[in-house]
């Protein structure tokens, strides 16, 4: 086998002109940088350039700022009149787009930072806006979750998970990120929950986004956090919390009904709640199933394995309700996604604050990579919408091509027969 070097300036990722193609004709740049105003730099480096160096390092496959200069750094080069910085100003600008720490205490007097980035989930609630991922005026469906980031930093504190590491509450409407608050890791889930759900509702209410049913899991069980989710909401399903008061309740129950749900048979009923919200026209969702250890359960002194899910919603019946709720699910994968995917397994900077702002710009580019991804099935057969990323690597971003300046205007010639050339139509 005999090897001939060439020394032309191909680029194995000439997919990426694409997407930064599509960041500039949505108006993403700008919009970034009206949101964000000016940066007081002399480099001439924008808010809107670190941001977009930053996405195109993972939507090339790397998995953190400094593959801007290791890796991919000179093939973003090569597209005209594309302004690529340095690492360091990518984390200097990280840096510089956080914001101050809240402390917050606790009854017992201990204190916890909680850090909340307005401008940023702002930020990021008008992408979507102006990539139409959201519609102004509609009504979606809103998750909320805490998730814990595994982490060893300079602030980060034990979680109940026995790591050090954050614990940021994170809301979703559908696979889209749509407010991060980020806390200490040892905070509780219940803790200044309601404050948290009270920002990332406002936030969409102050750009005319609806919520039409809000679901949570039982971290979200407390009066204080349902009162904030049923004012919000026009339906809420919250996983309720083992009680023996809710079990009294249950062993009144006489009759239930049998279901299929998930190929497994359930026993279903309903109640009204009245633990906490006597005055609220509150459902307690109730199904059973049969141990199979038969150990009796130390509330109702039956073999019966119990889960309820506390809701305002009397018009489904008890299965709709379950499979409503069991589609949570979906905001799981999209975790996975932002720390496999979108660098959030490996934060970079020392603070609580600093990581925050990551998290959210990360957000950002997850956001837009769905919005390009959907216009890219539109055209290759063997891309889907929910395809991932690395996939969409193999499949898109890893093309060869040189850039050409024929005919007083760049052309990107490319060593493929996949009909790149379509979405430039």
């Amino acid at each position: 086998m005999k090897i001939q070097k060439n020394s032309s300036t191909v680029s194995p990722f000439s997919g990426i002109a694409f997407v930064n193609n599509e960041f500039n004709k949505s108006g993403m740049c700008q919009l970034i940088d009206k949101e964000l105003g000016r940066r007081q730099s002399t480099k001439g480096y924008t808010y809107s350039n670190v941001i977009k160096n930053l996405s195109h390092v993972f939507y090339c496959g790397g998995d953190c700022a400094e593959d801007i200069q290791t890796h991919v750094g000179n093939d973003l080069k090569l597209i005209p009149n594309n302004v690529v910085s340095s690492a360091d100003t990518v984390l200097r600008v990280v840096k510089e787009l956080s914001t101050d720490n809240s402390t917050f205490f606790s009854q017992q007097g201990k204190s916890y930072n909680f850090n909340i980035n307005s401008n940023l989930n702002n930020l990021n609630i008008k992408s979507l806006l102006l990539t139409k991922q959201l519609i102004a005026g509609e009504s979606y469906d809103f998750d909320y979750d805490n998730q814990i980031i595994p982490t060893d930093k300079y602030d980060t504190k034990r979680t109940y998970k026995k790591v050090n590491g954050y614990c940021p509450g994170i809301a979703t409407i559908d696979n889209k990120i749509v407010y991060i608050e980020n806390r200490d890791g040892n905070a509780n889930v219940k803790f200044e929950q309601a404050a948290t759900l009270t920002r990332a509702y406002k936030v969409l209410n102050d750009n005319n986004i609806k919520v039409n049913r809000s679901r949570m899991d039982a971290g979200s069980y407390s009066k204080d956090i349902i009162d904030v989710v049923a004012k919000n909401s026009k339906l809420f399903y919250i996983r309720s919390n083992r009680s023996a008061d809710l079990y009294s309740q249950i062993l009144e129950i006489k009759e239930w009904t049998k279901v299929e749900i998930n190929y497994k048979i359930y026993e279903v009923a309903s109640i009204k709640f009245t633990q906490f919200c006597e005055n609220e026209n509150y459902r307690q969702v109730i199904m059973r199933e049969a141990s199979t250890d038969n150990q009796l359960d130390m509330f109702t002194g039956d073999n019966f394995k119990y889960r309820s899910i506390l809701t305002n919603d009397w018009e489904n019946t008890e299965k709709d309700v379950i499979e409503y709720y069991n589609q949570r699910g979906s905001s799981e994968k999209t975790f996975d996604i932002m720390n496999n995917d979108f660098g959030w397994n490996h934060l970079p900077c020392s603070f609580l604050n600093e990581n925050t702002a990551y998290l959210i710009i990360m957000a950002i580019a997850k956001n837009f990579y769905n919005y390009v991804v959907e216009k890219v099935s539109l055209v290759f057969d063997d891309i889907q919408p929910t395809t991932r990323l690395k996939r969409f690597i193999f499949r898109f971003i890893t093309v060869a091509g040189k850039w050409v300046y024929s005919g007083r205007q760049w052309v990107l010639k490319l060593y493929s027969d996949r009909p790149y050339d379509l979405l430039m139509a």
